[in-house]
């Protein structure tokens, strides 16, 4: 009685091995995830950019967006608080936002390679082909998380004039979002190596932002002499 008692705890301490999905199964609720996932109108964060090569940087930022307003904030430089942020506008849409990275059958061709392990579940590794000769960036990796079918990890490449290069892209569950974590990319710049590391956190999901958040401040009028 005693030996079962132990060896059910065990077994609990351990966690039973999750039952494994068929491929095509996760394949298809992938498809769906990816066209109904959750795209935040309105996000706050933080993210930390490190680059090593041609050029050294060293920044943390603060965003804030809503829809394809942008105000980034860079608040420290290589690890020192900047007494005046720099702060930049623009509109465009957000480069790193899952269904960007997503690889969909229509474009790839997806071979099951196996499983790996993620606390009480199961994510799925599949290799990814083109159909059509890739140009600029492709994808050749993909692991999709086995509880909600998004993309978990991407594992890409990138070629241009001067530079080549590969990368991969890690997301996580924030609420009912789904956003990048983490992102690392080695390259060849004109024939010499370079590193870049980007890491987001402390995301937000305000309802709304002020409108004056994404306007410039109005220049200060420029004192004028009296005339004589």
């Amino acid at each position: 009685m005693m030996r079962r008692a132990a060896a059910g705890a065990l077994l609990f301490a351990l966690g039973a091995a999750p039952a494994q999905l068929d491929s095509q199964y996760v394949l298809r609720h992938y498809v769906l995830a990816v066209q109904d996932v959750a795209v935040p109108k309105t996000v706050v964060y933080s993210y930390t950019v490190s680059q090593v090569g041609p050029s050294n940087i060293e920044q943390r930022h603060r965003v804030y967006r809503s829809g394809s307003a942008v105000r980034d904030e860079i608040v420290w430089v290589d690890g020192m608080t900047l007494r005046r942020k720099i702060v930049r506008f623009s509109h465009r849409e957000d480069r790193y936002a899952v269904g960007r990275f997503a690889p969909r059958p229509d474009a790839y061709q997806m071979l099951f390679l196996g499983v790996t392990r993620d606390g009480r579940h199961l994510d799925y590794v599949y290799d990814v082909t083109p159909l059509t000769r890739p140009s600029g960036a492709w994808i050749d990796r993909l692991t999709i998380d086995g509880e909600n079918f998004l993309p978990r990890a991407v594992h890409f490449h990138t070629s241009g004039i001067g530079a080549s290069g590969t990368g991969n892209i890690e997301f996580a569950p924030f609420g009912k979002y789904w956003m990048p974590v983490a992102a690392v990319a080695q390259a060849h710049v004109k024939g010499k190596p370079a590193r870049e590391l980007i890491t987001w956190s402390d995301y937000r999901f305000p309802s709304s932002l002020p409108p004056s958040t994404f306007q410039p401040p109005e220049p200060l009028p420029h004192a004028t002499s009296p005339s004589m």
